[in-house]
């Protein structure tokens, strides 16, 4: 039996009505436009749904030992991002640190690693019908073949790590990586990008790191692998949770990373204000970031009308669609808009006064930083994803399948939840009950 077979059974939510969740779902996509229709309106046209992986079963056959106890977690969280294989179907995603969450103990919130020993890993799947099938998964490891882990890297910078209730202390771990964006390089490769350091992450074809690329002054000292101090220092204001999550790789083999949301800079309160995130272009052959751009977020209740916290605000993914152009993910929780943006090279900010983080007020102060002469990057709203039936909430991957298909991948957080309710009594997951689903939407009037 594949040790991906799935295993756990779940029970699935479903409406007053007694009808289940999956098979509304079902009932939408295959409905489709009508017959004849000449809409021009986005739609789904396929859903597929990852099975029940048990998390020790899938962790324990890519590096035997590592968790003893899954507390009944199944593999998810794969949604963190999906880039095509080129085989039709096929797609690399990666998951994040893992299971986690937060309780607050003492009136402080503690942030927890129910399974401390998962390693995140590259997981290859196929869409097949209305099933997403795993066909391979790559463990990343250091350069001795050890596991990165999931675990916070530094005390003072990130969060302190707690066990599953939040009552014991986990040790930090300075090769830790919260993964995020994927992409595969002509070589076999991958880079990846990482919200701890935030961090650049080239890793072999068998998953070791090659290098981790950090901002300077970062000073990460311990790890089983090269860290080189290559991105500008203003990055070190990232929010907690919030450095890089989006990762694009452009024709000419250039990369385009997303800081999530707005530094904090010159402080927490200015960056959960702030509507203004950034954009870095690296060229992997100088090894050097070469650009960087100003983002202008929509207002909160235009990417999503239930919101009115801007701290809601996030990018999560950005994907080449040409030269020089980049399809970007704004989004809360609930609501996702898809625009597209020009890198133009008069647009570039790298190295100027908004690098200096002594520079008052900040980019992310301005409340209108095109009127101060920012070269803010103009967008064109490509698809509101609320406004098409069938799309899960959290979206966190996007990827190209074709000139009108996009592929969407929604980050479940391994069926956690934050709170002490998390767990039961023996310790055991209470289940989320929400599904990875990849959602194929049709865009008829293209990107």
């Amino acid at each position: 039996m594949s040790p991906y077979a799935t295993g756990r059974r779940r029970v699935h939510r479903s409406l007053a009505a007694g009808v289940p969740l999956a098979v509304v779902a079902a009932a939408l996509v295959a409905a489709g436009p009508a017959s004849g229709s000449t809409t021009t309106a986005p739609y789904v046209t396929r859903t597929a749904t990852l099975g029940d992986i048990p998390l020790g079963t899938f962790s324990n056959a890519l590096l035997p030992g590592t968790v003893a106890d899954d507390r009944g977690v199944d593999l998810g969280g794969i949604g963190s991002d999906i880039y095509p294989t080129g085989r039709k179907g096929e797609f690399w995603t990666v998951t994040d640190r893992g299971p986690n969450g937060q309780i607050k103990v003492d009136g402080s919130k503690r942030r927890t690693f129910p399974v401390p020993g998962f390693d995140p890993a590259i997981v290859k799947i196929r869409v097949s019908g209305d099933t997403v099938k795993v066909l391979d998964a790559i463990p990343i490891t250091t350069r001795f073949g050890k596991p990165v882990t999931g675990l916070s890297n530094q005390e003072g910078r990130d969060e302190a790590p707690y066990s599953y209730d939040a009552r014991t202390p986990l040790s930090y771990n300075a090769n830790g990586l919260d993964t995020e964006g994927i992409v595969r390089a002509g070589d076999g490769s991958f880079w990846l990008v990482d919200e701890y350091g935030p961090s650049l992450v080239h890793v072999s074809a068998r998953g070791r790191v090659l290098a981790r690329y950090v901002p300077e002054g970062l000073h990460l000292t311990g790890a089983d692998y090269p860290v080189v101090e290559a991105l500008p220092s203003v990055l070190l204001h990232r929010k907690i949770n919030r450095g890089f999550e989006g990762l694009a790789q452009l024709p000419g083999g250039d990369l385009v990373m997303a800081v999530q949301s707005p530094l904090s800079l010159p402080d927490g309160d200015a960056g959960d204000a702030s509507r203004t995130t950034r954009l870095l272009r690296f060229s992997p052959k100088k090894k050097a970031v070469t650009a960087e751009y100003a983002y202008r977020f929509d207002p909160v209740n235009v990417v999503d009308p239930s919101e009115d916290d801007t701290s809601e605000l996030k990018i999560s993914s950005v994907v080449a669609v040409g030269r020089d152009r980049l399809l970007v993910e704004e989004r809360t929780d609930k609501a996702a808009r898809l625009h597209v943006v020009h890198l133009g090279r008069t647009a570039n900010i790298l190295g100027g006064p908004w690098d200096d983080d002594t520079t008052s007020p900040s980019l992310e102060q301005l409340d209108d930083p095109a009127a101060s002469g920012v070269p803010v990057l103009a967008k064109r709203l490509v698809v509101d994803l609320a406004t098409v039936d069938g799309v899960p909430g959290k979206i966190e991957g996007v990827a190209r399948v074709d000139r009108d298909t996009l592929a969407l991948i929604n980050d479940n957080d391994f069926g956690m939840t934050d709170g002490t309710g998390a767990f039961d009594a023996n310790g055991r997951l209470v289940d989320s009950g929400i599904e990875t689903t990849v959602t194929y939407v049709r865009l008829p009037r293209g990107i």
